[in-house]
């Protein structure tokens, strides 16, 4: 009780009186100050409130009456959505691009065919060379003999004298046996039935010599030393025959028989100039021995 009464009286932080001072230690030097301590942490935040969003309603199928079921009018984007981004790529054309492309492709394939087809070049003709040679005979010869066909006139004693149309290459007895053949007691001695004829060639069957005349083939008449030779015919005569004739040689001869060949006869004795190897003057010295 005494003690507590003396703590009554005494101010605070001294003793009671009564009691010794007790000195305590002092430290010799202050402590260190204690480090600052770290911030707390901010509290967490509240998580964010949950939000249900609410289910699309599927869109009503429409029906046909039949049972089957035809899809909305969203129905085709919903699934372009869920196909992949490659094949929506491919296949995300609408009709009237689709169309639109088309068109411009056919102009285009249009316009470069008419242009490839202009730009081709046109085909010439070239010109057909004419020998000059062959030019002027051809100009002066018959349509008939241009065509593979010769005109000669037969008159005498056959059956149908008269003008015939024969092939290019017939022979005395074609024309006679056109004719309907020679009459009975015709004289055809001095006839050559193997001979080519030319085309505008007269054949008279059964005619009399001419007075003072030679039979063509036959000896000259009695009397006279000097006998005329027998004309050669130049459209049958064979290389010998004209080997025979006066100034022409084998050689020439030759080139008579080609031409003859090559020309399908000899129309007229002035033809003769044509052939190769006869002149002016030969063509004089063989002008009256032969005949076309």
């Amino acid at each position: 009780m005494r003690a507590q009464a003396l703590l009554a009286g005494s101010p605070p932080g001294a003793f009671p009186a009564g009691y010794p001072a007790v000195p305590l230690p002092v430290p010799p030097h202050p402590p260190p100050p204690l480090p600052p301590l770290p911030p707390l942490p901010p509290p967490p935040l509240p998580p964010p409130p949950l939000v249900v969003e609410p289910e699309p309603e599927p869109e009503p199928e429409l029906g046909t009456g039949d049972g089957r079921v035809v899809a909305g009018p969203g129905a085709g984007v919903a699934l372009r959505e869920r196909l992949p981004v490659w094949l929506q790529l491919r296949c995300g054309f609408e009709t009237r691009t689709v169309a639109a492309v088309a068109v411009v492709l056919v102009l285009a394939l249009g316009f470069a065919a008419q242009h490839f087809w202009s730009g081709r070049p046109a085909p010439v003709a070239a010109p057909q060379a004419v020998n000059a040679g062959a030019a002027a005979p051809a100009a002066t010869a018959p349509s008939p003999t241009a065509q593979g066909r010769i005109v000669v006139d037969v008159a005498g004693k056959v059956r149908s004298p008269g003008v015939l149309r024969l092939p290019v290459g017939a022979r005395v007895a074609d024309a006679l046996s056109a004719a309907g053949g020679v009459r009975p007691g015709a004289d055809t001695s001095g006839l050559n039935r193997a001979r080519v004829l030319v085309d505008g060639e007269h054949v008279v069957v059964g005619a009399p010599a001419p007075p003072g005349g030679p039979v063509p083939g036959g000896p000259g008449p009695p009397g006279d030393s000097v006998a005329p030779v027998a004309q050669v015919s130049l459209s049958s005569a064979t290389v010998e025959q004209l080997d025979a004739l006066p100034g022409v040689g084998p050689v020439l001869a030759r080139h008579i028989v080609e031409f003859r060949t090559a020309r399908g006869g000899f129309r007229s004795v002035a033809d003769l100039r044509q052939v190769t190897g006869i002149g002016e003057r030969r063509f004089a010295d063989l002008r009256p021995l032969v005949r076309p």
